[in-house]
This record gives structure tokens, sequence and C-alpha cells, in this order.
């Protein structure tokens, strides 16, 4: 879809939508034959308003293509991923709810060992503790160059998002990790000449932190890789004139959601039913609600089947109190798929189900793999599910004569 072609075409509406994310909700069976967590658990409300709905698959980024979350929200919110990339640095550093701004470069660092010859016998130091990767990264806070100023996050336990912030940074660096045990750490080198600032000042930080970490066994030196500056992408309030929530625990989701233009409200408590609890408090605050469930991606990497069906029945027992505030329209979906089988994210369409006064509904009583690739949406791009909610939200005008 053309954001240009789109925003000519729309229009205010005092209509409410929302956003349902179910992370990692795509799934398979244990066995041949059998269920999905999905189709496994038990969901009277999904399948209740199955019913009343539309229902589909979404592929995030193409056929056969397994992304990771960041680009599988960007698609589930209406961005082609592909175009509007968020690279691997800039990712960590939203996941600490680190402001990133137009002059800053991110990176993913960890923590690693290095024997004498400064040869990495262990590229994630044993995967220390998250408490005593605090304490270095207050270490690793003391570093000081002229011209830059340097930020350090903790994420857990060996990992932490490390940010560089001054003027004219290009983030075109390579990463420090040779990506195996046996090889020494690597230098950053610029890729092009308008990055040789950024590749300076991220090498004095790594030769300061050699000699600060020296002693400190199993965490004697660290890697940088995925650097990246934060890119702009179009807002919804630019594009679709939305006033629009989201209501995320996690720091990534939350990052993403600030990226796209989401105030992002503050969730009293870690549990479903306390974001279900923010949805009813400000639900007259705002015309665009993105909910985000991530347990359900956990208990699927985690190889927890059972955990992951118990998720979902969870946030089907909360589906009355959103239903009780009567939106316009309901998309329940995911960013991908992630099947306990395989223990990790994967390629296969994601269902979606499509609710609003106006949807032409399929009749099929469930929610599930199955049902709805029998659905009336067919298998569709993911971001392809934002401009069909806002026309059945009454906010998108003819085309044409």
């Amino acid at each position: 879809m053309d954001f240009k072609f789109l925003q000519e075409l729309i229009v205010p509406a005092q209509t409410k939508i929302v956003l349902l994310i179910l992370d990692g909700l795509g799934g398979l069976p244990l066995e041949p034959g059998g269920k999905t967590e999905l189709e496994t658990a038990c969901t009277p409300n999904l399948d209740g308003l199955a019913v009343k709905s539309a229902l589909g698959l979404t592929q995030p980024a193409g056929p056969g293509i397994t992304v990771g979350s960041g680009p599988g929200h960007l698609a589930i919110f209406g961005y082609d991923p592909i175009k509007y990339e968020i690279g691997r640095g800039a990712l960590e550093a939203l996941g600490v709810d680190f402001e990133l701004g137009p002059d800053d470069v991110a990176a993913r660092g960890n923590f690693c060992s290095v024997d004498e010859r400064g040869v990495i016998t262990d590229r994630r130091a044993g995967r220390i503790p998250t408490a005593v990767g605090q304490e270095l990264a207050g270490l690793l806070r003391t570093i000081k160059v002229d011209g830059v100023e340097f930020f350090v996050e903790m994420v857990k336990e060996h990992r932490f998002a490390f940010v560089m912030r001054a003027p004219g940074l290009s983030d075109a660096l390579s990463g420090t990790d040779p990506l195996k045990v046996g090889a020494s750490t690597l230098s950053v080198r610029a890729l092009n000449c308008e990055s040789e600032k950024a590749a300076h000042y991220a090498n004095q930080f790594i030769e300061q932190a050699r000699c600060l970490l020296a002693d400190k066994q199993p965490a004697n030196m660290i890697t940088l890789r995925g650097f990246a500056k934060l890119p702009r992408i179009p807002t919804y309030p630019e594009l679709y004139g939305l006033h629009p929530a989201a209501i995320a625990i996690n720091g990534m989701y939350r990052g993403v959601a600030r990226l796209a233009g989401m105030e992002v409200l503050q969730v009293c408590g870690d549990t479903i039913a306390d974001e279900f609890a923010t949805l009813e408090a400000c639900w007259h605050d705002f015309d665009f609600f993105y909910m985000h469930v991530k347990k359900t991606d956990t208990f699927g990497e985690a190889g927890d089947f059972a955990g992951k069906v118990s998720v979902i029945e969870e946030v089907d027992a909360l589906m009355p109190r959103l239903l009780a505030l009567d939106p316009d329209v309901i998309i329940v979906g995911g960013d991908h798929s992630s099947p306990a089988v395989l223990k990790s994210h994967s390629w296969h369409p994601v269902p979606v189900l499509l609710y609003g006064r106006h949807v032409r509904a399929d009749g099929i009583p469930e929610f599930g793999e199955h049902a709805c690739l029998h659905g009336s949406l067919g298998v569709l791009p993911a971001k392809h599910m934002i401009p069909i909610a806002l026309a059945n939200a009454g906010r998108i005008t003819k085309y044409g004569a």
C-alpha cells in the first residue's frame, strides 16, 4: 500500500480500533494430524467472536520468511518490514526503553571471555548473572572519549545495549564479534567514509573496556554488533489521523510502538489482566489501541506447548472485558508464529481474526489455523490488515469518481 495514496483517502471518524497481538501466536501440532496450540486451547470467547468475523492468515515478510519480533510488528502495524528495517542495535536499545535520538548509533553488546592472547573462549561469558552484568555495565559507564557520549544499559545476563551519541555519526560499521570461539575479537571497521568517525569512537570505547575488564573473569571483554540508527517511519497520527496508544509490558514492543507514533501507556502490574485494566482505564482517551501479549512467544520458544495453550486460554477468559467496551473494529492476531515443537520463530502464516460491524463474516465458529485457512481474508501480507481495519472503521473514503 502506497502511504501517500492511502493518506489522501483518510477521513476522520468517531470509531475505535483494537489490535490485540498474541506474540508468536501461530503454532504446529505436536504430532502429525494433531492440533496446534491455538486449536488445542479452550477458547469459547474467541470462537464466539470468530463466527462474527472474517478470518485469514497473515505473512509478515513473504512466503517462507521467518521474521524477528521487530519486523513482525512493523508488518502487523501496516509497514513494509523490508523497506522500514530496524537494525539489531536499535532494537536492543528500544528493548530497554532507551529513547534513541537522531544523533545516536546503537549496538548489541555482549560480555565475553577471552584468554591471555585475546582469543574468545566463551562468546557469552558463561551467561553471567544479570546482577554481575549490572556491575560491569557500571564500569563501562565510566568510559569517556572527547566528542562523543556513551550509554550502556543492561538487558540481561551477558547482554547490554550500547549507544554512541554525537553529531554526524553513521551506522555503516562492522561488528567485533567473530561469531565463533577460538577467534580474536575484531576492531570496528568503517564501511564507508561517512562512518569513520563512529568507528574511531567505538574502537576507543572498546580499548578502554578491555583495560577495565581485564581482571573480571569470566566477563573480561566485550563484543559489539548490529550497529544501527533509529529509522524514521511515518507515524499513525501523520498517516491516519489516529490518536493511538500502546499497551505492552516488554520494552522492545513499547519501543516499536513509540516509533509508530503511539503513546505508550503505563501498565500497573505485569499480568495480561493488568493490560486489560489499562485498556479499560484509558478507553475514552484514544481511538486506536495496540495490546501486546508476550508469553505466547515465550512458551513457544521454550518448547512448552501446554504453557502456550494456557496463555491463549488466559487471553480468551479476558476477552469479555474487551468486548464490553464495544470497539468498532477488533483485530486478533500475531506478529509471527512460534511453534513449541520448533522452539523458535517460524515462517508459518499466522492466524488472524477481523471483527467489525461492517465485516462480511465468514460464519466459521472456531479461531485456529485450519479454520483461518478457509476464511475470506485468505493468506495475505500482514501489512494489509491495518488498511482493512481502517476501512471497516469508516476511516477510508471512496477512491475516484
